[in-house]
């Protein structure tokens, strides 16, 4: 089969030069119009003229010549009336061809053939072809000739009517047609489209005694559509063997056919095509056997031998520029797509076609170019041919959203005329992304209202749409639609099934993704354990995860990924490194979403030599993710090393959001107030949004360095300069600011004042104030409240229990410790750990378990020996 750019740009070349002619034909006819009287019963200019009629679509000339014979009595004459069916038959208007066809008769088959012909140039009437030809075969008076056959095959090959092409077959070997070449070409290709290639295919192309170039093409094309790879090589080679030299179709063909085979082969072969093409003037000057040279090397990647021979070529085709857009695109070299796009339009004679757009409306979106999109739209509503094309306007809504235009999208998605299922799927996705809730619902109200039968794209677009709203009674509607509606039965690789379990993980509901795991034991890929270990990493289920881990034959990094993700955000550091290293042992190359799945543990440990590895092996591997850059400089901080934080955060040229939230939170945990606040007026500068992280980790930084009027100054500005309102927890630091700078009736007045109810943890600050500054009273006020609203917390206790030991308020502490007994509540052990020499070293209170406890309790007692000591100057 010829692809389909290469068989309009035949057709095209040959119509430009017959329908010269045909034109010719028709103004000399126009010339002496007036004279017709003249021409008498001359048939054969009137067949002519009909004939050019029909090549150029001329109906309306037709028609008027039709009403001419018949007014002249022409009509009898089979040679006239012949060229009038043909007319009809080509120009498509099929019913005034059957009517005609009734008219004059049905004994010759020519006239079957035309009819038969016409009918055939549409799928929407193979039904209609094949009860002609059965009401010819009925008939007896005009039988099938070797044209009728070659008509009526290709039909049988549409329809899979296998049967019914066995008992043509049959008749032409009863009538001695098997002998013409004709009707064996169109056996082989019947065969070979109804994956009988090998065996009756193959048959019929060895029996056949005269073998055209069509036979071989024939039966390469055949191997090829049925992905037979290897056998349309072998029979290529050995039709270069023979007499028979391959031509433009052969080589369109065999292309294709090299791209698919293993490893190196492709290149190396495809080049031996290409060298043979060059020896052979006749296909080296096909601007389609350039075009699918051209095809072959951008299909295979290998783009500099694809341009060279594109810009080599003497004469382009608008197929030719189509391939290298395609080909720049489908590559990822998105600007050299447009740069050709843009010298495409400077050529006269070739308008851009639906390919050309569908190919070029990708590469906008990639590079977020909005103006030439908008352009590229422009262009398209000024030409009614691509404002109607269907394709067009769904690579428009694509690019739209892509863009996150939204709204443009849509406005695009009501312009198309011939909606199809890509449309809806294109509007839908794009409605997932924007987080347009109510809308998409709409959308997929309209689309079953109006008798769009969902696909399996369909159905994945919703699945996400109902895992990021985590919608779980959604996840089950559309569930028992994948099952009323066979898609989960006929999902051969478990897409859906996929996509269905982990929706339910991500929803919460891991009991219905492991049932779903469960019923794909026969079916389930790499996909299915990854998405069911998932779903316990967010269920924060390690031994779970590591069932599935344990049993799987094949792994791959997203796999690793998420166990050490699981083992990290579980205290399980040790799991954790070891999964790294294994990882490693293996020969994969950890990635970002690696890195920063292991640096919690890094943080648990407080191992900066850990922190340093995964930096340094980060440098290396060149990663330059502002997220993971941020995470090392977080974590940075969580281990004490601030100086390095700082370094990192200096080093970077894109400082976003979230390196400046990153290193005001390191800054805050330190204790740094006066450096945190001009990291957050830094960004500030060079017009960084904020959000309320950083203005809470600023908040934080002021409270813990006693900056009282620059704290509240960044409280008021939340909502007077950033136009958001404050949160509970900025709330609290507020609280916490006034408290620790001993304002603590100011702290209980803000409380109080609050526009929203005060939570625990502002209550519980108050509380703490109150500890560190012994004020009692108030604390027994704040503790009243906090216990009614947290009644299981033991902290709160143990701070007001504490408030009363430091004022000696003995029966306060045995009413605490009473209420702390009655309410079964139990203070856990303190525990705190440090790295020395790369080792984690454990403390938990009364615990006496360490190997060198003996040398750090002496140290201990040394230096609150020298605490209590006093210090004179």
């Amino acid at each position: 089969m010829l692809p389909v750019g290469l068989k309009m740009r035949s057709a095209t070349t040959r119509t430009y030069f017959v329908g010269a002619r045909q034109y010719e034909d028709l103004s000399l006819f126009f010339e002496n119009i007036q004279c017709l009287s003249s021409f008498g019963s001359n048939h054969q200019v009137l067949s002519a003229v009909l004939k050019s009629s029909a090549t150029l679509s001329a109906i309306k000339f037709g028609k008027t010549l039709h009403g001419y014979i018949v007014k002249k009595g022409h009509l009898t004459c089979h040679a006239v009336s012949k060229a009038l069916l043909n007319m009809y038959a080509k120009c498509g208007v099929l019913d005034d061809c059957q009517r005609l066809f009734s008219q004059i008769g049905n004994s010759d088959p020519v006239t079957w053939n035309i009819i038969l012909s016409g009918f055939s140039g549409s799928r929407m009437y193979d039904a209609e072809v094949m009860r002609l030809y059965d009401a010819m075969h009925k008939g007896g008076e005009a039988k099938p000739s070797s044209i009728t056959i070659a008509t009526i095959l290709p039909v049988c090959a549409r329809l899979l009517e296998i049967n019914t092409g066995k008992c043509v077959h049959s008749y032409v070997i009863k009538s001695g047609l098997d002998t013409d070449t004709l009707v064996g070409n169109a056996l082989i290709s019947m065969y070979a489209k109804c994956g009988l290639v090998c065996d009756d295919a193959f048959a019929v192309f060895n029996s056949m005694n005269k073998k055209d170039v069509v036979s071989w093409n024939a039966i390469i094309a055949g191997f090829a559509e049925n992905k037979l790879m290897s056998n349309a090589f072998k029979w290529f080679q050995w039709m270069l063997e023979g007499p028979v030299e391959p031509n433009y179709a052969t080589i369109a063909n065999i292309l294709p056919v090299c791209a698919s085979l293993d490893e190196n082969a492709p290149f190396h072969l495809g080049r031996e095509i290409h060298c043979y093409v060059q020896r052979r003037t006749e296909l080296i000057s096909d601007v389609s056997v350039r075009n699918a040279l051209v095809s072959f090397y951008l299909r295979g990647g290998w783009m500099k031998e694809a341009v060279s021979l594109f810009w080599g070529m003497t004469s382009r085709d608008l197929v030719s520029w189509n391939a290298i857009i395609a080909g720049y695109a489908s590559n990822g070299e998105w600007l050299k797509a447009l740069d050709v796009f843009h010298e495409l339009l400077s050529v006269e004679m070739i308008q851009p076609d639906s390919i050309t757009f569908v190919s070029i409306l990708p590469a906008c979106a990639f590079l977020q170019n909005l103006l030439v999109g908008k352009e590229i739209h422009g262009y398209i509503l000024r030409h009614s041919y691509l404002r109607e094309d269907t394709a067009v306007g769904n690579a428009l809504i694509s690019f739209y959203a892509k863009c996150y235009h939204i709204e443009a999208a849509f406005q695009t998605f009501l312009m198309i005329f011939g909606r199809d299922l890509i449309s809806w799927n294109s509007i839908l996705n794009a409605f997932v992304d924007g987080e347009y809730d109510t809308k998409f619902l709409g959308l997929l109200n309209w689309m079953l209202g109006g008798g769009i039968r969902p696909d399996s794209i369909t159905i994945l677009t919703i699945l996400r749409f109902c895992a990021n709203l985590l919608r779980v009674e959604k996840v089950k509607e559309t569930h028992s639609y994948s099952l009323k509606t066979g898609l989960l039965q006929g999902d051969i690789e478990p897409t859906v099934g996929n996509a269905l379990l982990d929706s339910y993980a991500k929803c919460g509901n891991i009991e219905y993704a492991f049932k779903i795991f469960q019923s794909f034991s026969g079916k389930r890929n790499l996909v299915t354990c990854n998405a069911m270990i998932s779903g316990y990493v967010n269920c924060r289920s390690h031994d779970d995860a590591y069932k599935i881990f344990d049993r799987m034959s094949e792994t791959d990094l997203t796999t690793w990924n998420l166990m050490v993700r699981v083992y990290a955000e579980n205290d399980c550091p040790s799991e954790a490194l070891n999964l790294l290293q294994q990882l490693q042992a293996r020969g994969m190359k950890p990635d970002t979403v690696t890195i920063m799945s292991f640096l919690p543990v890094c943080a648990q440990m407080a191992s900066v030599h850990q922190l340093n590895q995964c930096h340094g092996y980060a440098l290396r591997a060149g990663f330059e993710d502002a997220r993971l850059k941020g995470a090392l400089l977080d974590v940075y901080a969580k281990c004490g090393a601030i100086k390095s934080a700082y370094k990192l955060f200096h080093s970077s040229t894109h400082k976003d959001l979230v390196m400046f939230t990153a290193m005001v939170g390191g800054y805050a945990m330190h204790g740094m107030g006066e450096e945190a606040l001009s990291i957050f007026s830094y960004m500030l500068e060079l017009g960084v949004k904020p959000d309320h992280v950083i203005i809470t980790a600023v908040l934080s930084a002021c409270s813990h360095s006693g900056l009282v009027s620059e704290g509240l100054k960044v409280f008021y500005s939340i909502e007077k300069v950033h136009g958001f309102k404050p949160t509970m927890e900025q709330y609290a630091c507020v609280v916490d600011l006034l408290a620790r700078g001993g304002r603590l009736n100011d702290a209980y007045s803000f409380v109080v004042r609050m526009p929203i109810e005060a939570n625990a943890n502002v209550w519980g600050t108050l509380l703490g104030a109150c500890r560190t500054h012994h004020e009692v009273e108030l604390g027994r006020l704040v503790a009243d409240r906090l216990f009614e609203i947290e009644a299981n917390n033991i902290g709160n206790y143990v701070v007001m229990s504490n408030l009363y030991a430091a004022d000696a308020r003995w029966d306060g502490v045995i009413e605490v410790r009473k209420l702390m007994r009655t309410r079964d509540l139990k203070k856990p052990a303190g525990c705190s750990w440090i790295e020395v020499e790369r080792r984690k070293n454990v403390f938990v209170a009364g615990d006496s378990t360490h190997s060198q406890r003996c040398l750090i309790y002496s140290t201990l007692s040394t230096l609150d020996q020298q605490i209590k000591e006093q210090v004179y100057f």
